[in-house]
């Protein structure tokens, strides 16, 4: 039975082979003119350091990046563009011929989407011809590094909801409309309870939620006449917007509408005091079961604030700060060389020396059954502990169909409850312990590097 792709995210998934930066094709026409094309390459994934209050990242973005590699190619018509470009112009034909059949045949390791992972250590290892293998290296980067950012930034805010569900708002906020599909995976993935992106949800089959604008309550006479002719249209799926003018005087309205609606949403003011009174209102109108969302520019610290205070809200609903890991957009991570036919490579330049050869993670846990420690060692050593990385293509074709969404989601879960409790909180009092195998370490000895 033939293997199910894996999930592209992409409008159009065809001919992504230029979707790169201009130096991986001039070294790949290098790679070819110098004779180096047959040579056997190995790179591997990792992040130097982890932003500021993350004691752990949640690795995503496996799925879609594994879509892209299987298809990835030129056109015609890329390849007719590049040989007019100054910097192609004196490539023989045979570089043109080589973009025109290329497609990745090699191999990539790869931790589980869902696991939680920590700086210092490989996430995944590609194997292959250079040429293929230095083609990936923005795609992978580009493909990973922003689902990491948000499903670790959806861990927190989760986790600081405390049992609410929290719902991704944020397709309108992204960095153009390409993010809100890659954010709605992730903060499904990372525990979030669904989002508001249409074609998210329905590419994904995942929960798709959502509730009204003000505008709609302002396009109506009076905010009764709005929420009234709400309910009626929708009257399994009424979750009304009351902070259109007062807040209170919007739940008290809201609370009048037979039958009862589902949910009130607060989207502004003082989140925690208007939620006290909206409970207070809707318990005294009889309204016990309708329940309150809350929205409004909130973030994991936010939310952990309404929660120390009591705040009745039943779910929440993150935009900006979740799409955007406002607090910490940008991820350092970096694809290196690690291996060339059999030889080490390295980098020894200051802050970013890196260690030679292929490498495995394997996971320790403690006698309270929660993660104690990482050790990164040469990929053939065997050692106690879980190892991470596994194949998930070989020789170009994936080993085994892709787990499904839900089963990830399932994954990280438990990852994040295997975390010491001091590694979990919004500001992190611990750093996860990370060590390196004796053998490797001789390794890196033996080509000239020196770890601290």
């Amino acid at each position: 039975m033939a293997i199910e792709p894996p999930v592209s995210l992409w409008p159009d998934p065809d001919h992504l082979g230029t979707v790169t930066d201009l130096y991986q094709l001039t070294m790949i026409a290098g790679y070819l003119a110098a004779g180096k094309d047959g040579q056997l390459a190995t790179f591997e994934l990792f992040v130097r350091k982890l932003p500021e209050n993350r004691a752990y990242l949640v690795f995503a973005g496996l799925e879609q990046a594994i879509a892209d590699v299987l298809r990835l190619t030129f056109s015609g018509e890329q390849i007719d563009d590049l040989r007019k470009w100054p910097v192609f112009a004196r490539q023989r034909p045979r570089f043109f011929d080589m973009l025109a059949s290329l497609r990745f045949e090699g191999d990539i390791w790869a931790v589980p989407e869902g696991t939680v992972v920590f700086a210092g250590e490989p996430l995944l290892r590609v194997v292959a011809p250079l040429p293929q293998a230095q083609w990936l290296e923005t795609l992978l980067l580009a493909s990973l590094g922003y689902p990491m950012l948000v499903a670790t930034k959806a861990s927190r805010v989760v986790e600081a909801a405390a049992g609410r569900d929290v719902y991704d708002f944020g397709a309108r906020r992204g960095q153009g409309p390409h993010t809100g599909f890659l954010a709605a995976r992730a903060a499904y993935l990372a525990g979030c309870a669904g989002t508001s992106h249409v074609e998210a949800a329905r590419r994904l089959d995942i929960p798709c939620v959502g509730t009204m604008a003000h505008s709609w309550v302002q396009s109506f006479a009076s905010e009764a006449e709005a929420f009234h002719t709400f309910a009626r249209i929708f009257p399994d799926f009424s979750t009304l917007l009351v902070d259109t003018y007062n807040t209170d005087h919007g739940v008290r309205t809201a609370a009048r509408i037979e039958p009862p609606v589902q949910a009130v949403r607060i989207d502004s003011g003082d989140l925690l005091e208007d939620s006290l009174n909206a409970r207070r209102i809707l318990d005294e109108m009889g309204r016990t079961g309708v329940k309150i969302l809350g929205s409004g520019d909130l973030d994991e610290n936010a939310i952990a604030r309404l929660v120390a205070g009591n705040a009745p809200y039943d779910a929440f609903g993150v935009g900006t700060q979740l799409i955007t890991s406002r607090d910490a957009p940008a991820l350092s991570l970096v694809y290196k060389l690690v291996e060339l036919d059999g030889v080490g490579k390295y980098k020894l330049s200051a802050s970013k020396k890196t260690y030679p050869m292929a490498k495995q993670v394997h996971r320790y846990r403690g006698n309270d059954g929660l993660f104690s420690h990482d050790l990164v060692t040469l990929a053939d050593e065997t050692c106690g502990g879980e190892p991470l990385m596994k194949c998930v293509v070989e020789q170009g074709k994936l080993v085994e169909p892709y787990p499904s969404l839900s089963r990830i989601r399932e994954r990280c879960r438990e990852q994040v409850d295997s975390l010491p409790s001091d590694l979990r909180g919004l500001e992190p009092q611990g750093k996860y312990r990370l060590e390196y195998s004796d053998e490797l370490e001789a390794e890196a000895i033996r080509h000239g590097v020196r770890h601290a």
